[in-house]
């Protein structure tokens, strides 16, 4: 028994970096990604492969669930991965890097131009068009790309830079939430948003005063009852997560996220990916990647996420709101490249703003692909040329 626990050791270490090293999320979904696309342009299996994921889940229908196996993933199982998104971002603001508001103003105040210069570029070039509703599309930062980006240059980025585009990306993903809940909705029902109110409120006082090991499984029941009513309340279902994690005292985030962090990193989000980036590439959707619709996200998300921030760190620095020792205005705008880097939360916003025309999700899901390959390959050669090693060579 001692020999084999001894044998098992080293290959379970080596498990356990590869799961909790930065780069393995944005490596596996790169690869669900080019196999989805690749196998739905396959004659014959790219049809039963696409069908798969909008296949018919016996009974949801009734009973007033997502009823396809994509709108499931993206409508249920996505809500946890929000959660998770939602205890980073509440772990950051109680004990992390935006625990001040000194420390919190330099990112946020990037990311909210980071968010609303993309969203200016998009409104601009599909102005008079019937694409106006994807303006939220390029106003998002992937995190495992963006973190797996900033892994793979090492010591060509600063740390104190690998902080800051990491608190970035953090309150991107905040905002990302919230323009979801608040324009990505249907019509509200009150009585359903009187019910998630309810299940809150229970949550928040059974944790507040009962700490033993029950209370994390009623947790869930209750989070799932919250989550039906949020799905049936008109915002979008995955907004729940988002109250759930706000809600659980900061002692009890450590024990949600290691129980977490592995099927949400590693099932529901390339999942999501193998789901969403089924796409046929046809001669409809190969022409509208000239489209304004197209051309938007490109823009917004490689132009518009580096322009952005970098024009929020010079506003702050000129104004001096913030004082930076030794400024190296490359590497911010190789910082905003990164940030460029939409993916999941992109492809999220581009299912909402078409559900009803697959071709328009098509181009833009097409579009963020594009955008993200550019930031991810330009940004990584941009801070590559401009890394402190080769400027004081």
């Amino acid at each position: 028994m001692s020999a084999n626990h001894v044998a098992l050791q080293p290959g379970a270490s080596k498990f356990r970096r590869i799961i909790n090293d930065s780069r393995s999320l944005g490596v596996l979904l790169l690869l669900c990604t080019l196999f989805s696309l690749i196998i739905t342009n396959i004659k014959g299996i790219g049809s039963l492969y696409y069908d798969f994921w909008e296949m018919e889940i016996p009974g949801f229908h009734h009973l007033h669930l997502p009823h396809s196996i994509i709108h499931f993933v993206n409508d249920a199982l996505m809500t946890l991965f929000f959660f998770h998104v939602a205890i980073d971002i509440k772990k950051e603001i109680t004990q992390g890097e935006l625990s001040s508001p000194s420390r919190m103003m330099f990112p946020s105040v990037s990311a909210l131009f980071g968010v609303a210069v993309p969203a200016i570029i998009f409104i601009i070039t599909t102005a008079g068009t019937a694409y106006t509703n994807g303006w939220a599309i390029p106003t998002a930062t992937d995190i495992a790309f963006t973190l797996g980006m900033i892994s793979l240059l090492g010591k060509a980025v600063p740390h104190s830079m690998k902080v800051f585009l990491t608190a970035l990306a953090i309150i991107d993903d905040l905002c990302a939430i919230l323009i979801i809940a608040l324009f990505y909705g249907s019509s509200l029902y009150f009585i359903w948003l009187a019910g998630v109110a309810i299940m809150a409120i229970v949550i928040f006082l059974i944790n507040r005063n009962f700490h033993s090991k029950p209370v994390y499984i009623i947790t869930a029941a209750l989070g799932l009852v919250m989550w039906y009513c949020m799905y049936r309340s008109g915002i979008h279902a995955s907004f729940a997560g988002v109250i759930l994690a706000f809600i659980l005292p900061i002692s009890k985030m450590p024990a949600f996220e290691k129980r977490l962090s592995l099927p949400v990193n590693f099932v529901i989000v390339p999942l999501f990916a193998l789901a969403n980036t089924s796409i046929f590439i046809t001669p409809a959707a190969v022409s509208g990647l000239t489209s304004p619709l197209s051309i938007g996200i490109i823009l917004g998300l490689f132009l518009g996420k580096p322009l952005g921030i970098t024009l929020a760190v010079f506003l702050m620095v000129k104004l001096r709101l913030v004082r930076l020792a030794n400024v190296r205005w490359a590497q911010f705008i190789g910082m905003g490249m990164l940030a460029g880097i939409g993916f999941t939360m992109s492809i999220f916003v581009s299912n909402l703003s078409f559900p009803e025309d697959k071709i328009l999700k098509d181009i833009a899901k097409l579009s963020v692909l594009i955008a993200s390959a550019l930031a991810m390959i330009v940004g990584y050669i941009w801070l590559k040329a401009f890394s402190p090693k080769k400027e004081n060579s």
